[in-house]
């Protein structure tokens, strides 16, 4: 038994989470938001489509930077 005036013992660890539905919203890639955004990061037409998911064929893959 445990002394008088101490708290009880709680378990240990990570309590389960509890299943949460995500919502998913419908992303407007022409909304005038993600064309500033375009306007700014992409120097060609091929750079905007690979930045929105559509690769250009014959496109060089990008490489990635070394690690020290």
């Amino acid at each position: 038994q445990a002394a008088k005036g101490s708290k009880p013992k709680r378990g240990k660890g990570k309590a389960p989470k509890k299943n949460v539905k995500q919502v998913v919203k419908a992303v407007d890639v022409l909304s005038p938001a993600a064309m500033l955004n375009a306007y700014y990061i992409c120097h060609n037409a091929a750079a905007c489509l690979a930045f929105r998911g559509f690769p250009w064929p014959g496109s060089p893959k990008k490489k990635g930077k070394k690690r020290k």
